[in-house]
């Protein structure tokens, strides 16, 4: 029988090494992604490859059983499973099986407005990365009892360099440390060089980390692999087919009713307790009796294929259990986000894909959806099962899935599971109260009354500072969030506010140009009548700008308030109502300094998916990342706001997010420096740009009718760059990469910084930069290659005992 893997591997030279089981369990394909060439194709999950529903059920049964040997008893009895969106969603579920008594939560891409984040990671190679963590339960990490927090299983499909799982582990053991963990995979294919860094997080935690896979080997890739692959892709797209099935008219399914129990979860996504898994397994035979009556008895159905739909894998998978238990022929598969390039040859994973329209009005907006290895499976019947969320015209619609599978199957049925929606627990059931005005100069900030309006609450009384250092290793111990404390405020010296005059002086009309043309397409293409709404504090100088470039020019007051957003725990959503409760948030428009990879981007446009009528279209001045539409300029220069903290934006402190000073109704918090008020330039600084709007004008009115005709569609080269240094630094971890001139400040003046890569030949724009890197004895390292004017690196494995680059201890600020 020919390896499903051969096609790639042929063409590539990928290899596959280790445990005689790995080609048993995998094949190849190649990613429609420039950020993986090829993609490992499990024939036992469920997702691309239709499959046995007992063999995809108890590979994940079996991984529950040997992680519950490992445990033992008591330990078992306390664990909680974890597993990741969209591919594991149901092998996570099939290892809580297994240990039985185990509650399950599963990552998620669909946010839910009643229910507060209980933590976020990034999948950097994914084609769509950012990971939510929502459970019903507020509690439901912390469940052990008196005898403390039990160990967690986290579950994926495969465990390839480990980047997902670090990412995951540092964000919850921040939030909930505990002492065990256990990664569980159906493949371990971690590379020599990425198997330590497992061994490094438990060293520094002091946790233990096992891990349990059913193979172990790894991948062996051509250096030019990615490059290579992208090329086979586009030669492929003109050679073969690969099309995408034309679309059908508009089918009726047959509709089949289940009568999913009243109250069950349809999966993981909010939390599952054995509970809820007995009940399922107590209805599942009623259930598959009804489907089978639906389709008109067994001697109706053929051969049957039970189609899941992206995270909602679980339900499918046991509902077609139960049919195989009654004697059906019967494969199981899920629809998917991932592009992966079909061939039809005997050698390749993917044969045949179906391309349709999202049907289920995604956070992340609309875009193609597929499912492999239907076409040609020789189904006689596809049962497409959906969650009420899903279940919408889109779905029915000419070239929706149901019309796509009708070209695939004499027959398509279609059952709805209920997609179950969290009550929110105890105060949050009642009526909040009446959430405070705005706080506004100068009673809160140096910025006039008008300029701004601050949705925070003031923590001025509140010690919240810590040295640098003791806040990096608190963080990257993991025993808190950069959000938990403030940095000491750095007090530049003479030398440095010197170059902090030369370098407005020598900006002030290039900051004034792209003030000018991103308020100009704002009011062009976004609203007439705007709400300027900045994210606190880098954008609020922009904002003041924006707001009176609008007066200036066009004799419009706009509103303009500054929220709060923390990276991995989102915007603050008491602001969100306010606001919403006081304009239309469809004239809202979010605004910021400048982009760096674009993380607080994506941060933003996954915590609106839950506040419907914002726009999550942000406005930036800079957009050196290439990572949104709105922009004054995609240059990365220096933008003198970036030189200093709270002395250029207002004497107000970045955002502050704690649990003992934020409550459920409360705004996030931040505190007001009244007593550097004698180093204050917020003020001189927006009057500086200011004076530049009519020597500007005219090259703002070329610049935006350039802008107009112009293809400003974000490509995320920044998000690219950042990853691939990543790699090359040895770092692993983006969040620990800043590029651009304002996130490499950043970096020197509030984290431990490691060294600084600067781009050959940048002048003026790094003057500062170089200042501050000789201050704390930081090596400058002239790039030819760089996307970015520089690049800062955060010391990746800081302790007070740490080194530099160099050798050397860092020093403080």
């Amino acid at each position: 029988m020919v390896w499903t893997g051969t096609w790639v591997s042929d063409r590539l030279g990928i290899e596959l090494a280790g445990d005689d089981e790995l080609r048993g369990l995998l094949g190849l394909a190649l990613r429609r992604n420039p950020r993986r060439a090829h993609l490992l194709v499990s024939g036992v999950l469920g997702k691309h490859v239709p499959q046995l529903p007992s063999v995809v059920h108890g590979h994940g049964v079996t991984l529950g059983w040997r992680v519950r040997a490992l445990l033992g008893p008591e330990e078992a009895a306390r664990a909680v499973v974890l597993g990741y969106a969209e591919t594991a969603t149901a092998l996570g579920h099939a290892v809580a099986d297994g240990l039985e008594t185990a509650p399950y939560l599963h990552s998620t891409r669909r946010p839910v407005a009643s229910v507060p984040s209980a933590g976020g990671f990034e999948e950097s190679h994914s084609h769509a990365t950012s990971h939510l963590l929502l459970p019903e339960d507020p509690a439901f990490f912390d469940r052990g009892g008196e005898a403390g927090r039990g160990p967690l299983v986290l579950v994926d499909d495969e465990f390839s360099t480990g980047n997902t799982v670090l990412n995951t582990l540092r964000d919850l053991h921040a939030r909930h440390p505990r002492d065990h963990y256990v990664i569980v995979a159906l493949v371990d294919m971690r590379a020599p060089g990425d198997a330590g860094r497992l061994a490094a997080f438990a060293e520094e935690t002091g946790a233990r980390v096992d891990v349990v896979a059913h193979a172990r080997g790894t991948v062996r890739l051509p250096e030019d692999v990615l490059a290579r692959g992208l090329r086979l892709v586009e030669e492929q797209d003109g050679r073969t087919a690969d099309p995408l099935v034309p679309c059908a008219p508009a089918v009726a399914p047959v509709r089949l009713e289940l009568g999913w129990p009243a109250g069950l979860p349809d999966g993981g996504r909010h939390g599952f307790t054995p509970d809820h898994r007995a009940c399922l397994r107590e209805a599942l035979p009623a259930m598959a009796a009804r489907i089978v009556d639906g389709l008109g008895g067994p001697e109706q159905t053929g051969r049957v294929l039970v189609l899941g739909f992206e995270e909602l894998m679980y339900a499918p998978l046991v509902l077609a259990r139960a049919l195989e238990e009654a004697g059906l022929d019967v494969r199981f598969s899920t629809t998917t986000r991932s592009p992966v390039l079909a061939v039809d040859d005997p050698g390749y994973a993917i044969r045949t894909r179906l391309a349709f329209p999202a049907h289920d009005d995604p956070a992340d907006g609309p875009g193609e959806r597929y499912a492999y290895n239907v076409a040609g499976g020789g189904f006689d019947t596809v049962l497409a099962v959906v969650d009420s969320a899903a279940d919408t015209p889109a779905l029915h619609a000419p070239g929706g899935l149901l019309a796509q599978l009708a070209t695939a199957a004499p027959r398509v049925a279609l059952a709805v599971v209920p997609a179950h929606t969290p009550v929110p627990r105890g105060a949050d059931r009642q009526e909040p109260p009446v959430l405070p005005a705005p706080l506004r100069g100068p009673d809160f900030s140096s910025y006039e009354p008008d300029d701004v309006g601050w949705l925070l609450q003031d923590l001025s009384a509140v010690r919240l500072e810590a040295p640098v250092e003791e806040r990096e290793e608190a963080v990257q111990r993991g025993g808190a969030h950069y959000a938990e404390s403030l940095p000491v405020e750095y007090q530049p010296t003479e030398e440095y506010q010197e170059l902090y005059r030369d370098a407005l002086a020598g900006s002030a009309a290039r900051i004034a140009r792209a003030v000018g043309t991103v308020t100009e397409l704002v009011l062009a293409e976004r609203s007439p009548r705007p709400v300027l709404v900045s994210l606190a504090r880098a954008g609020t100088p922009v904002g003041v700008l924006m707001r009176r470039w609008a007066r200036h020019r066009h004799g419009a007051e706009l509103p303009h308030y500054a929220v709060s957003i923390v990276r991995g725990r989102g915007i603050d959503a008491n602001a969100l109502r306010w606001l919403a409760a006081h304009h239309d948030p469809a004239d809202v428009v979010f605004v910021d300094g400048w982009t760096g990879k674009g993380a607080i981007t994506r941060e933003l446009a996954d915590a609106l998916a839950g506040f419907p009528g914002f726009d999550p279209e942000i406005a930036v001045l800079a957009d050196p990342g290439s990572c949104v539409r709105t922009y004054g300029t995609r240059e990365d220069f220096l933008i003198p706001s970036a030189c200093l903290n709270s002395t250029v934006s207002g004497l107000i402190s970045r955002t502050v997010l704690r649990d003992d000073l934020v409550g459920p109704h409360d705004y996030h918090g931040a505190k007001f420096y009244r007593e550097l008020s004698g180093s204050d330039v917020s003020r001189d600084f927006v009057a500086a740009v200011e004076d530049r709007f009519d020597e500007v004008a005219d090259a703002v009115d070329q610049q935006v009718k350039e802008a107009a005709s112009a293809d400003r569609a974000p490509t995320w080269e920044g998000w690219a760059a950042v990853e691939r240094i990543s790699e090359e630094q040895g770092i692993h971890d983006v969040n620990l990469v800043k590029p651009g001139v304002g996130e490499t400040t950043r970096v020197l003046l509030r984290r431990v910084p490691w060294k600084i890569l600067a781009r050959r030949g940048a002048g003026a724009d790094l003057a500062h930069i170089r200042l501050l890197a000789e201050q704390r004895g930081v090596p400058v390292e002239e790039r030819d290659d760089l996307p970015y004017t520089c690049v800062g690196l955060i010391h990746p494995r800081y302790t007070r005992g740490a080194t530099g680059a160099d050798g050397k201890a860092v020093g403080s600020a």
